[in-house]
């Protein structure tokens, strides 16, 4: 089994995302792209100390980008949505 921080890689911390956790008590985080969900639930749970109700991943895909004539593009990465029980919070996405 990896480490859980090997799992989790970064919280997002955005508009929605502030508004789904004080709304409907969920967190979104970056994590590995190689996870699955039982891995991101058991993680969480164990970095933060909460109950896990649902995750929900999504795959997104990279961007294309340019710079001048040369072509590139990001890397693809997953986010967990991730339901907490009622009562349960996570204090660093409190800013």
């Amino acid at each position: 089994m990896k480490h859980p921080r090997e799992i989790i890689i970064a919280p997002l911390l955005t508009e929605k995302t502030q508004r789904s956790s004080t709304t409907d008590n969920s967190y979104t985080f970056k994590v590995s792209v190689n996870a699955n969900k039982i891995e991101i639930k058991q993680a969480i749970e164990h970095v933060f100390g909460v109950s896990v109700l649902k995750v929900n991943t999504i795959n997104q895909r990279g961007k294309t980008k340019r710079l001048g004539r040369y072509v590139g593009r990001r890397s693809d990465w997953k986010k967990a949505i991730v339901k907490l029980r009622a009562g349960d919070k996570i204090a660093e996405f409190d800013v």
